[in-house]
């Protein structure tokens, strides 16, 4: 038997696919600084570990379809989150200078760059890797 939201029509699949992108990448955006002032950047390994699940399920369940679909909404909130700040508050910090540590002024990029990243591998991957057996 096959996981709840593979045994879906394909239209639910690509809902449920569409939902995890943006919310891996919403839960990855308040995630990513975890550590970064300190200079160990666990909340960017967190985050990375959270989309690379995510996009391993969205390939598993559509194949490239559902990778494509969950690498479109994942990078649509992530670079919405840093596009859309107001009064000066931003929740992805990148592009400054001065004396700190480098996570600290380098997570917000790693962050956005990397969830794209992570999900091209992704695609590049052998087919076989995202298959689940169905289990009688």
């Amino acid at each position: 038997m096959k996981p709840w939201s593979h045994r879906q029509s394909a239209l639910v699949r690509a809902v449920i696919t569409i939902l995890a992108g943006a919310l891996a990448a919403f839960v990855g955006t308040f995630a990513h600084r975890m550590g970064a002032d300190m200079n160990i950047p666990y909340g960017l390994l967190l985050a990375f570990a959270l989309v690379i699940l995510s996009s391993w399920c969205a390939r598993a369940r559509l194949g490239v379809t559902g990778l494509a679909l969950h690498l479109i909404t994942s990078s649509m909130t992530a670079w919405g989150l840093a596009l859309t700040t107001t009064s000066g508050k931003a929740l992805i910090v990148a592009g400054f200078q001065g004396d700190m540590p480098y996570f600290t002024q380098h997570a917000g990029y790693i962050w956005l760059y990397g969830i794209v990243i992570i999900q091209v591998v992704l695609l590049v991957l052998p087919a076989r890797w995202f298959v689940i057996p169905a289990k009688h």
